[in-house]
């Protein structure tokens, strides 16, 4: 078990981005806070991957401000999984390992271990199924011992055993004290996952609340639409 996050809240104040003239996130207000899993839900383009790049701090806002704990984000202590993780041309222990910041073999077993691809240690990264390449890209993202991991779809393209390999060590990391934001279109996942939920729509936050609230009544149409299924633009 880590320590308790100390420099939480990551906080979004009145943040935008522009890009060609299209305002991809609009005015955002957000604090992420210790504690369950916060899940970013909406439809495509609702701006989900893009809130996470800006609290990774792989973009700028065009206005407004992204800080953690008040100051400025720091470049670790956050780590972040893709939806198509890039394999290095190595093994699954190497591609660990260059993630360290010094050799440590037993560490490198032990985030394998952690992700069940101990026995694949030494098979080429990119010989692996799309699921194996995901849970490495979560033991990669743990080398960096963060406090905070974003991932942005993990399952999207995966089957429905792969799928719930990764949940698993989803709520095994989450119960072990990183705090877990999550981007995902998936109802039943974020069902299965969040603490809390973030619902956005057309880059604006349309609804934020606890998930024993936000499933069996959202308080806004538009959210109530999404979990019906119906189209939401």
């Amino acid at each position: 078990m880590r320590a308790p996050i100390t420099d939480l809240p990551l906080a979004f104040e009145d943040a935008s981005l522009r890009a060609r003239g299209v305002e991809i996130v609009s005015n955002l207000d957000l604090k992420i806070v210790s504690g369950a899993p916060t899940v970013l839900l909406g439809p495509n383009g609702s701006g989900k991957s893009t809130l996470l790049r800006l609290a990774m701090g792989l973009i700028r806002p065009t206005s407004g401000r992204v800080t953690w704990g008040g100051r400025a984000i720091p470049d670790e202590r956050l780590a972040m999984v893709f939806q198509r993780p890039v394999m290095l041309r190595r093994s699954a222990a190497a591609n660990v390992a260059y993630a360290l910041e010094r050799r440590d073999e037993q560490r490198v077993r032990a985030l394998l271990d952690r992700v069940g691809l101990a026995a694949l240690a030494q098979r080429p990264a990119r010989r692996l199924s799309g699921g194996e390449q995901q849970r490495l890209a979560l033991a990669r993202a743990l080398a960096r011992d963060p406090e905070i991991l974003f991932l942005d779809e993990p399952t999207a393209s995966l089957d429905p055993a792969a799928t719930k390999a990764v949940e698993d060590i989803v709520q095994a990391v989450a119960a072990s004290g990183v705090k877990i934001v999550m981007a995902t279109h998936d109802i039943g996942q974020a069902r299965r996952l969040a603490g809390d939920v973030v619902f956005l729509a057309r880059g604006r936050l349309i609804e934020r609340a606890g998930a024993a609230q936000f499933f069996p009544s959202p308080a806004t149409s538009e959210a109530a639409a999404f979990l019906r299924g119906d189209l939401v633009i």
